[in-house]
């Protein structure tokens, strides 16, 4: 058991101390170059200002930079290519620490990888003036790496089902999955605006990932769980840097990465795993799911009852709206996201 805890904290302790390395070198060049918004201030929906959050954070949004999402994956590949190379190179010492692996990690590492790529292309495009990609664009592409994992565990893995609290089985979709598959990813990925605080979006994710390493332990998915383990270990490193004042946001090119990679997790750890780790989703991930829940209820007010539900959504900048202080909002999300993972831990655990 030792041995196996070890291959859970070691690479979580490598991811960290590799993000704290290497982020004072990407921070000086983030602000040699100025890499944030040129213009602060954000449109709404319905293509006017958006009043409230720009009182709240418009000058917020100018001098403090994009990329932040770079310190998370980069410390997560860097950790996985290094482990992998001394593996290689000292195998009776290393060789049980490498998580690269064709049939646990290859697909979220890659779906990572993806996310990031076209996230970054996204926040290069916001701090040179230009608009960002397009939503539908982004919704698009996410839809498309979704369609590729789906395929992936339906044609590759033979997985077709997931499981369903207080059923005796797992639920046979069939071809159904791969739609399921979608509607999750963009679902979690629209809760990707959550990185709207100076450390929310990293405590949070941090915490999730924490989560679905333990399921992943207890399922003896050891490769699984420690790549969560590193992306925690990242994303502890990231914050180091992002409690306020935060020296740089998550953005699109962190976002994207880590809510379609904890998707293909979620799904890695339900039927493939014997678990529960889709249906424990919501659960753990509940500051995310309520992010979107109350975006989608803000839309409802306007569009259907003429009025708005919050003071602005989402969720976190309606408690800063009526008064909370950030940091307050930012602290009383961690304690939400610590408790809601631990009850979805458990539940995966029964």
């Amino acid at each position: 058991m030792t041995f196996e805890v070890m291959r859970i904290f070691v690479p979580a302790t490598l991811a960290f101390l590799i993000g704290v390395l290497i982020t004072p070198f990407l921070a000086h060049y983030l602000y040699k170059y100025k890499m944030w918004k040129p213009k602060g201030g954000k449109i709404a929906m319905d293509g006017t200002a958006a009043t409230e959050f720009n009182r709240l954070h418009e000058l917020k949004e100018v001098g403090t930079p994009r990329f932040g999402g770079i310190v998370v994956w980069a410390s997560v590949l860097l950790t996985a290519d290094l482990l992998s190379l001394l593996a290689r190179i000292f195998p009776d010492a290393f060789g049980t620490l490498a998580f690269i692996s064709r049939a646990q990690t290859w697909v979220p590492l890659a779906a990572m990888a993806m996310g990031a790529l076209v996230g970054f292309a996204d926040d290069l495009f916001e701090v040179s003036g230009r608009q960002g990609l397009r939503l539908r664009v982004r919704l698009m592409f996410v839809a498309t790496v979704a369609v590729l994992c789906a395929w992936w565990f339906y044609d590759k893995l033979d997985v077709s089902s997931v499981t369903v609290p207080f059923m005796p089985g797992p639920l046979e979709l069939g071809i159904l999955f791969i739609p399921l598959f979608v509607l999750v990813t963009l679902f979690i990925y629209a809760g990707g605006v959550i990185d709207g605080l100076d450390g929310l979006a990293g405590g949070i994710f941090a915490t999730i990932f924490s989560a679905y390493a333990g399921i992943a332990f207890f399922q003896n998915q050891f490769d699984i769980a420690a790549l969560c383990a590193a992306l925690a270990g990242g994303l502890l490193a990231f914050l180091w840097f992002n409690i306020p004042p935060a020296r740089f946001y998550l953005s699109e090119t962190g976002s994207m990465a880590l809510t379609i990679a904890l998707v293909v997790v979620a799904f890695l750890t339900d039927v493939k795993g014997g678990g529960k780790g889709v249906s424990v989703l919501p659960l753990i991930a509940l500051p995310l799911v309520a992010t979107v829940a109350s975006n989608i209820i803000q839309i409802f007010g306007k569009k259907v009852l003429g009025r708005k539900i919050f003071r602005i959504a989402p969720l976190h900048h309606h408690f800063e709206a009526i008064g909370w202080p950030a940091y307050k909002v930012t602290m009383r999300y961690w304690i939400v996201s610590v408790m809601a993972a631990i009850a979805g831990l458990a539940l995966a655990l029964v």
